[in-house]
């Protein structure tokens, strides 16, 4: 029992410490963006990414999830020489897709800028942006295969390394543009998303290279490639389905809240700012200890499907237990630490009072964001993929209705209640969710 302690322990370990130092160089580049192509260069940014996470979830999500659990199932069972052939299978799967994805992106980013952000300074971002798809897909696969082995030190230097070339590349484009008297555009920030992912996968290609050759694996004779492509498949399919789902939503969301900010009287130009002060400052720091949730999570994934591979029930509730002391004590520490900073935060480093009255606000969702992800991880991790999307999904459509009904007559703070009554609905779900699959209810029983 120990034993399986060790891998989940060590793994969050990694993961947070370099997710720590890649989240901390991504907030100051924040401020940076934010001090050299403005508020609403930020928000014109911002909206390309949930066409950014359209073209994920459709090319990479579910497969990414699927690597890990077959994976970690496999090693549960003592069958490591499959790892690798499912590791291929799925790269196979997630390439052939994201290269039509770039294709499709590219050949009509002027149309979904137009017709579907209804910015039409999004287009030449969008192109630039389709060219990470096929490598942010192979990463990420990586990234799958070694998480499901718990060996997650080579996903975590690949984060960090990616985050150091984003910035640096960004950096280094802004220094040549003062040089010759140029203004920063937001091209250029999306130009490092692309050098970043193209970094990060050459990281884990070298990464599998050099295991290659360090072992000498025994090659599976008798590996079912068909068959395990079928079951990828529709393991991963639904999370996919899903994910594109809850993506599409999110780019409603992203469009509706500028337009019905302009509805509540704001100039166009006022939008963006207001929403690029919300996505990319005051979030910047209302996100930034769920680099320690991101890290438990990712290891809840493959730790729970090993778990239940095993038939071990009584470790799934011990998990869960544990994640539940862990992240709730962490969401209430920051929220009082938001509640009483906030207003120091965004004037000293964003410039912006707005920045601060978000931040404020934004506080009391700090409990039960941080906890969701943790739940919504152990349920993919029990193939309970429906569940999750279903809980999401319903989250999702309580911030749209905000969006709809709130912010034409309130402003900006009826989206703020909409992200409150979202996070608070969804962990009710996901809480009862787990308590009708069993794993609280032995958590309940005090099994230690």
């Amino acid at each position: 029992m120990k034993k399986k302690k060790h891998p989940l322990i060590a793994g969050t370990l990694i993961l947070t410490l370099t997710g720590l130092a890649s989240r901390f160089i991504g907030f100051f580049y924040k401020i940076f963006l934010s001090r050299t192509i403005g508020a609403e260069g930020i928000g014109i940014y911002q909206m390309i990414f949930p066409v950014y996470g359209v073209c994920y979830a459709f090319t990479t999500a579910g497969v990414e999830i699927a690597i890990s659990r077959f994976v970690s199932g496999e090693m549960a069972r003592g069958r490591k020489d499959r790892a690798k052939s499912i590791l291929w299978i799925g790269l196979s799967m997630s390439l052939s897709l994201s290269l039509l994805t770039t294709f499709l992106v590219y050949a009509n980013a002027d149309f979904l800028a137009l017709r579907v952000l209804h910015e039409a300074r999004c287009a030449h971002l969008l192109r630039i942006m389709s060219l990470t798809v096929p490598f942010g897909a192979c990463h990420s696969c990586i990234s799958g295969y070694y998480y499901g082995l718990q060996r997650t030190a080579v996903p975590a230097c690949a984060q960090l390394f990616e985050q150091l070339v984003r910035v640096a590349s960004v950096y280094i484009i802004y220094q040549i543009s003062l040089e010759e008297g140029k203004i920063l555009s937001p091209a250029v920030a999306v130009i490092g998303l692309v050098l970043g992912e193209f970094a990060s996968m050459l990281f884990g290609l070298f990464a599998l290279s050099s295991e290659s050759l360090r072992s000498h694996r025994t090659k599976s004779t008798d590996f079912p490639t068909r068959f395990f492509a079928q079951r990828m498949f529709l393991e991963a399919a639904p999370v996919s389905a899903n994910r594109v789902c809850m993506n599409i939503l999110g780019s409603a969301e992203a469009v509706l809240l500028p337009l019905t900010l302009q509805q509540y009287g704001l100039d166009a130009g006022r939008a963006l700012s207001v929403y690029g002060t919300l996505t990319g400052m005051a979030m910047a720091f209302i996100q930034f200890p769920s680099v320690l949730t991101n890290a438990v999570s990712v290891m809840l994934l493959s730790s729970v499907s090993e778990s239940q591979a095993a038939g071990n029930q009584n470790q799934i509730a011990r998990t869960i237990r544990r994640t539940i002391s862990f992240c709730l004590p962490l969401g209430i520490g920051c929220m009082i630490f938001f509640l009483l900073s906030g207003k120091f935060l965004g004037r000293y480093f964003f410039k912006s009072e707005m920045a601060g009255d978000f931040i404020i606000t934004l506080a009391w969702i700090c409990p039960f964001l941080y906890l969701n992800s943790t739940l919504h991880s152990i349920l993919n991790g029990l193939g309970r993929t429906s569940t999750g999307f279903v809980n999401n999904l319903i989250g999702i459509m309580i911030r749209i209705f905000f969006i709809l009904v709130f912010v034409p007559r309130v402003g900006i703070q009826g989206y703020l209640w909409g992200i409150l009554g979202n996070q608070l609905f969804v962990a009710f779900l996901n809480v009862n969710a787990l308590k009708a699959d069993g794993g609280l209810c032995r958590m309940d029983a005090g099994i230690h």
